[in-house]
């Protein structure tokens, strides 16, 4: 491995971080021969550079498409038995129930199925689980009477490949269960099940385990519709035209953040065009109530609809997401949205206060020393669909690994944990619970949920510490910020925007192009808000640009911001744009700063 390179020298900045060129010799090197043969701008054959694509390849990646990047359905394990199963609950009208998460991808997953089925007139009715008194995934209870008021088929959406007891129970009641899923499995596949859809079983080797639940619901679809038309199952009716949910699945891509690579590319980027159509009532509404004003982008899904579909999960109605995506009627839909919206308010205040007394305790036990290589706050009154939104910001804050808990009356605490690059939360948390420390607990490397009575935090803190002290801190020690690049003020236009974005979508797995304005003025710096930092910066020839800091007012980055204004610069960040009584204009949102 190249040693890393710094970016302007710059060895601890505002935010304590050292800056390295994201690109290598090597990489460096592509990137000026993409420029050469392609004729794209440098900064974005540098940020293509920088995400592994190569020369030959860089034409087509900056216009992905469907039909270049989708594989053969049927090479997914067990997708020609689910689509048989499908196809007939279409050719004879059968009850279809839909059991889902009470997330983004559950909503979309389920709406898109729902719509489907009704488009062929085939009954069907969606069921989320409540977060709280249901949990995640099917429950033995909530399959049994599906299946006792009338339906002969139950698709699991975004859930079912752990819930072996649930799916027997479905089939002893007189269902049979089909599972489009695609989280990582806990153990032996339910064996009662028709068919287990799911790109991360072992034995599956299509290569899509990227795919979110959507888009797995997506290729089993497309599936369906070889079959009906294979074995000439008489519809009465033309086929949907699946293209135009990609709304939908993109949505659930983004909001689920996995990794925007391959087709998850081709599903957001053709998704959005989608969306910006306002085809579909419900994300229109949503549209409307998040008070976007330019045409919707990734960001829109991820920072504004999705929490707000998220909402109805954590505080309310669990059902309220995938409803709203299934609706036609455009008043019914501002309905909803509109009660999205206000739980969305409602769950911001409280996530508020939470995240103020999560921070005071934090702060108390880092208050000694460097603190804990695993932060665990938890509180008896914090509510427990928020405790994820906790330890995600205190994670960012603190630069750790992150649990929040919310304990019942019982004793008992639900808590979820957020982790830093480099460090596996999810084989952690199975070494606790192997350890009889948790009462349940699983996950991913980034992100975990567990079940913890009281009387053993003590002993968890201490074995967490005892486990993750040495990587954790040796990941600390390197934390670093990647830079694509620099520009300046008079160089951040618009076409160049829209050039880099063609690049994206940008997220998990494909990061955002982090770019600096070097030896740049801060003219003005504010505080908007709550705690935003709006600010101006000037280039050496007086060209200027806006910029702003979410959430930087108290913390490093605002102090600094502040304490060096109308001084010279570097400042890293994105570029993006700013849509303001119909005109378009550049702006840069700072990540970090450094004196030049």
């Amino acid at each position: 491995m190249a040693p890393e390179r710094l970016f302007l020298g710059i060895e601890h900045s505002a935010t304590g971080l050292k800056w390295v060129d994201r690109l290598g010799p090597r990489e460096a090197n592509i990137a000026l021969a993409m420029a050469q043969n392609h004729g794209f701008p440098d900064l974005v054959t540098r940020v293509l550079a920088g995400r592994g694509v190569g020369v030959d390849d860089a034409p087509a990646f900056m216009d992905p498409t469907i039909e270049g990047l989708m594989p053969d359905p049927a090479s997914l394990t067990d997708m020609e038995k689910a689509a048989g199963r499908i196809a007939q609950a279409i050719g004879k009208h059968e009850k279809v129930a839909i059991f889902g998460d009470y997330d983004v991808d559950g909503a979309c997953s389920s709406a898109i199925l729902s719509r489907f089925l009704s488009h062929y007139g085939v009954a069907n009715h969606i069921y989320i689980p409540d977060r709280i008194f249901e949990g995640y995934g099917p429950n033995p209870q909530a399959m049994r009477e599906l299946a006792q008021n009338g339906a002969s088929l139950i698709v699991t959406v975004d859930c079912g490949t752990n819930s072996a007891a649930a799916i027997e129970a479905a089939r002893e009641a007189g269902a049979d269960v089909v599972v489009l899923d695609h989280h990582q499995v806990g153990g032996e596949l339910p064996a009662a099940a028709t068919a287990v859809v799911n790109p991360n079983r072992e034995d599956d080797l299509s290569g899509q385990g990227h795919l979110c639940a959507a888009g797995v619901v997506f290729l089993t679809l497309v599936q369906v519709l070889r079959t009906l038309r294979a074995q000439r199952i008489a519809t009465g009716t033309l086929a949907p035209d699946l293209l135009s949910m990609l709304d939908l699945v993109a949505l659930a891509t983004v909001c689920d953040v996995v990794p925007l690579k391959e087709l998850n590319r081709a599903f957001v980027v053709k998704g959005l065009l989608v969306a910006r159509a306002q085809q579909n009532a419900g994300l229109a509404a949503l549209a409307r109530v998040s008070r976007i004003g330019e045409p919707l982008s990734a960001f829109h899904f991820g920072y504004l609809i999705g929490p707000r579909i998220n909402a109805g999960g954590r505080i309310g109605d669990a059902g309220l997401g995938a409803r709203l995506l299934t609706l036609d009627d455009p008043n019914e839909a501002a309905r909803i949205a509109a009660e999205l919206d206000r739980l969305n308010t409602e769950r911001q205040a409280m996530e508020t206060v939470m995240l103020e007394q999560a921070e005071a305790e934090a702060m108390l036990e880092m208050s000694s020393g460097g603190g804990p290589a695993v932060l665990v706050t938890a509180s008896d009154d914090w509510h427990p669909g928020i405790v994820g939104l906790i330890a995600a910001r205190l994670k960012e804050r603190a630069r750790r690994p992150v649990f929040a808990i919310a304990f019942n009356v019982n004793g008992t605490g639900s808590g979820s944990g957020r982790s830093i690059s480099g460090f596996d939360l999810g084989k952690l948390v199975r070494s606790a619970v192997d350890a009889g420390l948790l009462v349940k607990g699983g996950g991913h490397a980034m992100a975990a949920g567990i079940t913890v009575e009281r009387g053993k935090m003590g002993a968890l803190r201490a074995f967490f510490e005892e486990q993750a002290a040495e990587m954790v801190g040796q990941l600390r020690e390197n934390q670093s910020l990647a830079i694509d690049g620099a520009l300046s003020a008079s160089g951040a236009t618009v076409p160049l925007y829209e050039t880099m974005e063609r690049a994206g979508p940008f997220g998990s797995g494909h990061p955002q192009p982090v770019l600096v304005l070097p030896h740049h003025r801060l003219v003005d710096a504010r505080t908007v808000g709550t705690n935003h930092v709006k600010a101006t910066l000037a280039g050496a020839d007086g060209k200027r640009i806006n910029a702003i800091a979410f959430r930087a007012t108290g913390g490093p980055l605002g102090d600094f911001l502040f304490g060096n204004l109308g001084q010279s610069m570097h400042v890293a960040g994105n570029l993006a744009l700013n849509h303001w009584n119909g005109s378009t204009t550049t702006q840069f949102r700072i990540m970090d700063a450094a004196r030049a």
